[in-house]
């Protein structure tokens, strides 16, 4: 599956409808959360994707009883869970292996994790989680490998997180949603996935307030029932699509999305020319639209910046490949990831005018006829930014390392071609 690699032909608009799959960002930490449950759990929407796959396939090594249907249905029973060291081999292919710690330190009193896997586009800093963790009970022992143990019981606390981490949020909410006492998260994250996944907790009996602020409290319960829950649709996903039709002239509708999601999103690919529309929960990117960046009042240089709730960091590669496609000049600024932005030598190599001002930031100047090549995914969002450029370009792609891909977008080669891409996939040996 590894050598697996699209090859796609530019110059074909994406039009049609789509419905996004569940949000792939919520679903880790969901499905992570079944440890600290005796009994089933029941979630839909669970997208079909690799990252999913290993998590799941990781779980089961644990003892949890695990069930996946072709609609996406996950049945997960973890009342005979029977180890707390996850397979290294599994976990090593996963950026959130550590959303397994807070369920086993509460079922087992201890957890031993490999260092996260996953993207390789920069740093995974650890701190923050160790001090949401250890603040609430834990302890961190010395050895190659994360080792924590927990004496009794989380208990309550105050956690000031050092930054407003996604995954620390999600393991201090965990953690705490099962602890003695009560507990204030402050400088906590609130993007989508971080609210689905206090819904999901308070859906099974925990006390969560102040979802979708950064200053969550939590009500420690002694269990959690099981339960159901249905994941969100995936803004991520949905702000790819509208990415890929605006680059290529064409018309979309992307179905069952929610709109206040999606602000920040549509209002960043408006300064690139974008124009979306909204009919109830059908987001609408009309077409051919004629792409020109917006210019600042006083004549500076717009650019496109800022994590949550900013412009989300993981669509910042395909913001980028978009603004080769729009007239003008933007600077984008990726805060998060200091080798995100190393896609852009392919893109440059296929013709885009960008100069890389250092890891985090990058200037583009467009528009640039970009011009097919062979070229190499990096990572799941570049791997999906560099699907978008061959679709642009004059001739075919090649696009090796097909699999980062499917890590974060579910059939994404049958989906593009039903709305009139040309793409195809060679699996290697």
């Amino acid at each position: 599956m590894t050598g697996d690699r699209f090859l796609v032909e530019g110059g074909h608009p994406l039009r049609g409808v789509v419905t996004p799959a569940g949000n792939k960002n919520e679903a880790l930490p969901v499905l992570a959360a079944c440890l600290l449950v005796q009994g089933e759990v029941v979630v839909d929407n669970v997208p079909r994707i690799r990252d999913v796959a290993a998590l799941l396939e990781g779980l089961r090594h644990l003892g949890v009883e695990v069930a996946l249907d072709d609609h996406g249905t996950a049945r997960l029973d973890a009342t005979h869970l029977k180890d707390h060291d996850p397979d290294p081999a599994v976990m090593s292919r996963l950026r959130g292996s550590v959303l397994l710690a807070p369920g086993l330190l509460a079922r087992t009193g201890r957890a031993v994790l490999p260092p996260p896997g996953g993207d390789r586009i920069g740093r995974r800093r650890l701190d923050t989680h160790l001090l949401a963790l250890t603040g609430l009970g834990a302890r961190v022992e010395p050895g190659p490998a994360l080792h924590l143990t927990l004496d009794s019981r989380f208990h309550g606390a105050e956690i000031f997180l050092d930054e407003a981490s996604v995954t620390a949020t999600e393991n201090a909410v965990m953690a705490a949603a099962v602890g003695d006492g009560t507990t204030r998260i402050l400088n906590a994250a609130s993007e989508p996935h971080v609210q689905g996944l206090c819904h999901f907790l308070n859906a099974l009996g925990a006390r969560i307030g102040g979802i979708g602020t950064n200053r969550l409290s939590i009500e420690g319960v002694r269990e959690l029932r099981p339960g159901r829950h249905r994941l969100g649709p995936d803004h991520i996903e949905i702000g790819s699509f509208v990415a890929l039709a605006a680059m290529t002239g064409g018309d979309l509708k992307i179905r069952d999305v929610v709109p206040d999601d999606l602000r920040m999103i549509r209002l960043a690919y408006q300064r690139l020319g974008v124009e979306t529309s909204v009919e109830g929960t059908t987001l609408v990117v009309p077409g051919p639209q004629e792409l020109r960046m917006a210019v600042e009042a006083d004549g500076a240089i717009p650019k496109v910046d800022a994590p949550w709730p900013g412009f989300p960091a993981d669509l910042t590669s395909l913001a980028l490949v978009l603004a080769t496609q729009s007239r003008g000049t933007v600077l984008i600024h990726e805060k998060l990831f200091e080798s995100r932005l190393f896609f852009v030598d392919s893109l440059i190599a296929m013709g885009a005018r960008i100069v890389l001002c250092d890891p985090h930031r990058a200037v583009v100047v467009g528009p640039s006829e970009l011009r097919a090549a062979p070229i190499v995914s990096p990572d799941i969002r570049a791997g999906m930014a560099l699907i978008g450029a061959a679709l642009c370009a004059r001739g075919t792609s090649v696009i090796m390392n097909a699999h980062q891909v499917d890590r974060g977008y579910q059939r994404i080669d049958e989906r593009l071609l039903a709305l009139g891409a040309r793409i195809t996939r060679e699996t290697g040996a």
